[in-house]
């Protein structure tokens, strides 16, 4: 037995009328709720076309109901689904090369041999070109740190180049 013509959402006046009574009560409360951040104003629009779709299945007086449940249903899925995002954004991706072990085992035998290049330097030296080179202090810096003159910082750092160009030949 199918209910009265007025008792289904089906028609088109009716569901109209529930559109315009509930429509700015469900965006505010899932503004207030989530934010601008969802786009609550979609979220709302996605509830009332599943309640058209199953129009025939929920009473009138059931409407509210179910479209605030179904809107924060909605909203939840999409909160939990930036939260997947947001995780896989921060997870760094893993960058496939084209490298052949050949090259792997060189930039290792290089990276040996400047590290023992760079142990070789004398302490004023090493520690003249480090913190020029990796922490990337400028020589007026450096001559600060160490109480020497800005002549002295350039005189250890080119000595410490001019030995370690001796000592690997590809630099």
């Amino acid at each position: 037995m199918s209910k009265p013509l007025k008792e289904h959402i089906c028609e088109e006046q009716l569901f109209s009328s529930i559109f315009r009574k509930h429509s700015k009560d469900l965006h505010d409360f899932l503004y207030y709720k989530f934010g601008g951040t969802l786009n609550p104003q979609d979220k709302m629009q996605e509830a009332f076309v599943k309640l058209w779709e199953n129009c025939s299945k929920v009473p009138p007086d059931k409407a509210r109901s179910f479209l605030f449940t179904t809107a924060n249903n909605l909203m939840l899925n999409e909160f939990a689904h930036q939260k997947v995002v947001l995780r896989h954004r921060k997870t760094k991706q893993k960058q496939s090369t084209n490298i052949n072990p050949e090259f792997l085992l060189q930039e290792k035998q290089y990276r040996e041999k400047l590290e023992k290049a760079i142990a070789n330097l004398t302490e004023a030296q090493r520690v003249a070109f480090l913190m020029n080179r990796v922490e990337g202090k400028r020589f007026k810096e450096i001559a600060e740190l160490l109480d020497i003159s800005t002549k002295a910082v350039e005189k250890r750092i080119y000595g410490a180049l001019k030995k370690l160009r001796q000592d690997i030949e590809e630099l």
